[in-house]
């Protein structure tokens, strides 16, 4: 078997009392062509000792102070020489035999993207994850509901430096952005998506993902709307900023022939699905009033058609007894 270099980079911030399980995870894949990156950000706790344990195995490894995650893993991007690429958190940790996966799927030249699941877990309980978001014959939803599960999706570098790196500007949604971007450039002919597990995703108190759940809403509404503007969409621009203040971020600019009002009217179906699942109504209400289901595909037309029904024919304080009583 052909093992193509895979580059695994690893930003971290005082860390220690995860980052060994981390670093062990990628050293005991036993990967015969594997390149491993550390970018720590100046730790003050004993993460640096931890990387000095380990530093004859790694390929390159520096402690020194950056502005925050998107640029440790790009600086570790800047370093990167392998076939494949991917960065795996300081508190997450590798499914043995997970990179062996991965390579294998990456033999056919034209997969860009491999996608497998996670198990993500805390100290009282666990559950497997769906993966990265793929709807077959359905770009457009792709690009507007654009849920990654970043740990478990690897990329072809070569695709990864078309498109350019992690933008600096999110400290949240960088994940998310990266993935649209790729999606514009290259659709999803190129993703391959399996049930492998591949990695282990922790939450705990001071992860991202538990404590500033609504640093990533906000990022993602300011990105969207960024998108609208950025493409001199000011009706679509308009229903964003008139729900909630909104910020731009200067986007990077890649070639497409998706049409981002399409992507646009798909991601306020994500917004409308979403707080109907939370029993937000008003803002079911507000978003759902402004799609327009020509930019939809049938499937998704038939589905919007339904969930205004159930809106109409089921009172609230019903929908919200079975939402209390799913939850």
């Amino acid at each position: 078997m052909h093992y193509p270099k895979i580059t695994i980079i690893t930003p971290s911030y005082n860390q220690g009392q995860y980052l060994e399980q981390t670093i062990t995870s990628v050293l005991d894949q036993n990967y015969p062509n594997l390149e491993y990156i550390i970018i720590d950000g100046g730790s003050s706790d004993n993460s640096v000792d931890i990387i000095k344990k380990y530093e004859k195995y790694l390929t390159y490894w520096v402690s020194e102070k950056d502005s925050g995650q998107s640029d440790a893993i790009n600086k570790g991007y800047a370093r990167a020489t392998g076939e494949i690429i991917n960065w795996l958190n300081s508190d997450d940790y590798y499914e043995p035999g997970s990179l062996f996966k991965v390579a294998q799927h990456f033999s056919n030249p034209e997969t860009l993207v491999f996608c497998g699941k996670s198990r993500v877990f805390s100290e009282t309980a666990f559950h497997f994850s769906t993966g990265t978001d793929i709807y077959p014959n359905d770009l457009l939803k792709t690009i507007g509901w654009a849920r990654i599960d970043q740990p478990e999706t690897f990329f072809r570098k070569s695709a990864w430096d078309k498109i350019g790196g992690i933008d600096g500007q999110f400290h949240y949604l960088m994940d998310r952005e990266f993935w649209i971007r790729f999606l514009l450039m290259y659709g999803i002919g190129g993703v391959v998506k399996t049930d492998e597990l591949l990695v282990h995703f922790r939450l705990h108190g001071q992860s991202k993902t538990v404590s500033q759940q609504s640093g990533f809403a906000k990022e993602q509404s300011n990105y969207f709307y960024s998108l609208a503007v950025r493409n001199g969409l000011t009706q679509e621009e308009k229903v964003l900023s008139d729900w909630e203040s909104c910020q731009t971020f200067e986007l990077k600019k890649i070639d497409t022939a998706t049409s981002v009002k399409a992507v646009l009217h798909n991601h306020f179906w994500y917004l409308a699905a979403e707080a109907y699942a939370h029993s937000d109504w008003k803002k079911f209400n507000y978003f759902i009033g402004h799609i327009d289901p020509k930019y939809l595909s049938v499937s998704e037309r038939k589905a919007l058609k339904s969930l205004k029904m159930r809106k109409r024919v089921v009172p609230v304080i019903f929908r919200k007894i079975w939402h209390r009583l799913k939850n």
